[in-house]
């Protein structure tokens, strides 16, 4: 067992404690961002001006008519900019923009008084525009060429082989939507310049130290010269990994030109009209079965819907390629990534990272092929898990593949799976307007950034002359309880109680170069950091113990508080063992640092180990489907989830069941619309408010809701031992969409395949009903094709034949569409 996983007696990590912040999250004391804007005086507020056009030249831009009205003190333009105008980390996002490239794009900002002001003064700026053709779907784009980024390729085997061998080949179309990050706190930063040209801003941001880049190279400022701080943030889910950035540099910008301080918060409608989001995704398959429905090959190309900027967009797209595997062994495999350029907001992180569209495509695959395999689908997937000694199709080895057969058979007897399919087929024989479905889905998921050095973390840590601990680090809350995570690393690593050890908001000044908190890698990075920090101080105060005690350096043990010997005997109170060592003139602070081990990466060749580790989960989620409306229940959910030896067990149920909330609402309810129309609104997003856009609530929540943490799951080489848990319960919501379309099936004959809208609305999930009984499909909906070993359609929805048989194909005219 390594160092770094192993644990003392007694520690602090594997309790369950509540978040740091909860009392103060539920009685309304937290502060955020925008709460420091009313103990900030003489504080600005900024507005923006946005264009009503989806793609179009800014021909004049005219801000005196703004600055005539009351409480408008300036207008931000690119003419005021002393560095970059560029807000992107590829140098393609104008923070002033001369051409517009989404509806809604701000082309300038108004500094006011008040809000209001702000407002009203937006709203006098005179633009004029000239349009310009626009590309607001990724079929659109497809068909016209326009990608941008590279285009990675990934192969492993021979794939032509494979199709030639098999016994059951079919091919087909599929689209998914992205999703709205939706964080109760919109973006915001405030931003204030001190006597000495010191710029700080406040921000909401996962990322403090690329805000601080973004912000000193648009200032044209030293990094040092520019401090950010996050406090905490309400929400991020990926929305706050890259998109904080030119907010907080438009805040800074006005507090520089201005002199004062300046508040930058979006309204709702702003942050949703503004900001990128979860990437939408086309996908062209092939797959090849032998008569056993094992998997023999996979070809498919994925576009990913970037949107008008790179943004992370092909770090996204590498991870869906990454992860079209899922948890399924495919010994021969081609895929390639490309990514649609649209004017459409700069789609960015989201939690899974392309992870959830990668495995999104093999789910819907198997979804789709079971039934006419013949074979069930839960007998299907675990038939293709990996076994020990196998790889991913970019070369990395599984380990512990076992994990993900022993949650699935711990699902299987817990949920009282085999019973309650039993029950659900005699209540759908019995019902004919009502069915229900059960349906079963795995989860592996790689755990490390994508680039590998990002993959490193810093902490400060401090011990005061009376014992009580500060620690400050590089990762960032959002809710999802990595300070509560990392206070109990440390009284861990010191042996205090939790009750000594304080955390400190996080920022640039106290922790530099740090990486953002995303992937999932959190608590791994800055727990190392924390970790190392403290054992450095540790090792100081072991030899003022050790003359204390009279024993070897070696024989010191620290424990609840109290500094004693190997055996027993006389202990030392810690704050008294820390005053003396203070006295001893022996350093009491350290500042912490871990990089992940083990990792390399070829991004050109797509082939390595990129990740530490994989996260495994099964989930099994019970539906019921009405036939008239499409409207469906989730009936009972039961989870098993592996998050290694877990450093916070409350927290980490807690993340298991949001991110499974989550991910059903991206696969069930959340359905972004574009105006795609030719009128002057083409390119508006529709749904723009909670009243347009459905997010789940306490009636989407399952009526049955068990989660359990894979237990016995110790990760040799992690902090404690533990494993990630922000992102790949995500994944296990797949269970969901899997039992809609075998509720949905239900209204048909046996072997009945459907093709299931992603996401599966109502109004989705009633065409699948109809086309389960015989009806036509939408025009929307993607229709299955068959063809030969070799034979993809060139054309993005060509006309397409009913998922079939080879040996059927000859028998079965095409469907026609409507």
């Amino acid at each position: 067992m390594s160092a770094l996983s192993e644990r003392p007696a007694n520690p602090v990590v594997g309790q369950e404690i509540p978040h740091e912040s909860a009392a103060l999250h539920v009685t309304g004391e937290a502060l955020y961002t925008d709460d420091l804007a009313v103990r900030t005086h003489g504080i600005l507020h900024a507005h923006p001006v946005q264009a009503p056009h989806a793609h179009a030249r800014v021909t004049r831009l005219d801000t005196a008519p703004a600055l005539r009205v009351p409480g408008v003190v300036r207008v931000l333009t690119a003419d005021d900019v002393p560095g970059v105008n560029d807000a992107g980390v590829k140098h393609d996002e104008p923070l002033f923009p001369s051409e517009v490239m989404f509806f809604g794009h701000a082309v300038c900002w108004v500094l006011g008084e008040t809000l209001e002001a702000a407002r009203l003064g937006s709203l006098a700026v005179e633009v004029d525009y000239e349009p310009l053709p626009s590309l607001v779907t990724v079929h659109e784009a497809i068909e016209a060429g326009s990608f941008q980024g590279g285009q990675p390729h990934m192969e492993r085997g021979d794939i032509e082989a494979g199709f030639a061998g098999a016994a059951h080949v079919y091919s087909g179309e599929f689209e998914f939507a992205g999703q709205e990050h939706f964080y109760l706190e919109t973006h915001c930063s405030i931003a204030l310049v001190d006597e000495n040209g010191q710029v700080f801003v406040q921000s909401s941001t996962q990322h403090p130290t690329e805000t601080q880049d973004i912000v000193a190279h648009v200032l044209g400022l030293p990094s040092h010269a520019v401090t950010v701080q996050c406090l905490r943030m309400g929400g991020g889910f990926g929305g706050k990994e890259m998109q904080p950035h030119g907010y907080a540099a438009i805040a800074a910008l006005g507090a520089t030109l201005t002199g004062r301080p300046v508040r930058l918060r979006l309204t709702r409608t702003q942050d949703m009209t503004m900001s990128g989001k979860r990437h939408g995704f086309h996908a062209q398959w092939r797959v090849a079965f032998d008569d056993t429905g094992r998997l023999q090959a996979l070809d498919a190309t994925l576009t990913s819907d970037g949107g008008w900027s790179l943004d992370l967009s092909e770090p996204v797209l590498a991870r869906a390629l990454c992860h079209i595997d899922n948890a399924y062994w495919i010994p021969n495999v081609r895929v390639n990534g490309r990514i649609a350029k649209t004017n459409k907001t700069s789609q960015t992180a989201f939690r899974g990272f392309g992870g959830p569209q990668g495995m999104l495509v093999i789910e819907d695959i198997l979804g789709r092929c079971a039934p006419q395999l013949g074979i069930d689908p839960i007998e299907l997937r675990s038939r293709n898990f990996y076994v020990d000694g196998q790889s991913t199709p970019y070369g990395q080895p599984v380990r512990h593949p076992e994990r993900v057969a022993t949650c699935w058979e711990q699902v299987l007897t817990t949920g009282d799976v085999a019973a309650r399919r039993a029950e659900i087929a005699a209540y759908n024989a019995s019902h004919e307007h009502s069915k229900r479905a059960l349906a079963m889905t795995p989860v592996k998921f790689g755990i490390s950034f994508n680039f590998t050095s990002f993959n490193q973390a810093g902490a400060l840590v401090h011990v005061y002359k009376d014992g009580s601990v500060l620690i400050t680090h590089g990762g960032t809350e959002m809710g999802q309880g990595l300070h509560t995570k990392m206070l109990q690393v440390a009284a861990t690593t010191l042996g205090v109680p939790l009750s000594t050890v304080r955390l400190a908001p996080t920022r640039t000044d106290k922790v530099p170069n740090t990486s953002a908190t995303a992937a999932s890698s959190g608590a791994d990075l800055n727990g190392g950091a924390v970790k190392d920090a403290c054992e450095q101080i540790i090792e100081r105060l072991r030899a003022v113990a050790a003359g204390r005690l009279g024993v070897h350096p070696a024989d010191v043990r620290f424990s609840d508080g109290h500094v004693g010997k190997v055996g027993g005997g006389a202990t030392v109170p810690w704050a008294e063992l820390v005053n003396q060592a203070y006295f001893q003139r022996i350093q009491l602070w350290a500042a912490g640092f871990y990089r992940t081990e083990g990792l390399h990466w070829d991004s050109s060749a797509m082939h390595g180990s990129p990740f530490k580790y994989f996260s495994y989960g099964v989930a099994a989620s019970e539906v019921e489907v009405d036939e008239f409306t499409g409207a469906y229940r989730l009936r009972r959910v039961d989870i098993v989830h592996d998050v290694g030896d877990s450093l916070s067990p409350l927290v980490d149920i807690g993340q298991v069941e949001g991110a499974f909330v989550q991910g059903a609402g991206w696969l069930t309810l959340e359905d972004l619309r574009w105006d795609e129309s030719d009128r002057p609104s083409r390119g508006r997003l529709a749904t723009q408010a909670a009243s347009t856009y459905k997010l789940p609530s306490f009636s989407e929540m399952p009526e049955v809701f068990n989660v359990a943490l894979l237990e016995r799951a110790h990760e040799d080489g992690a902090v404690y031992g533990s494993k990630a848990v922000g992102e790949p319960p995500l994944m296990l919501a797949f269970s969901v969409r899997e039992a809609l379309r075998e509720a949905a099936a239900a209204f048909g004959p046996a072997g009945t395949s459907v093709d299931l809208a992603s996401p599966a609305t109502p109004e989705a999930v009633f065409w699948a009903v109809q086309e389960a009984r015989g009806g036509a499909e939408p025009p929307h909906m993607t229709a299955m094709v068959e063809g030969a070993p070799g034979v993809v359609p060139d054309q993005p929805g060509a006309d397409a034949a009913p998922l079939r048989p080879r040996s059927e194909q000859a028998a079965q005219p095409a469907r026609a569409g409507t």
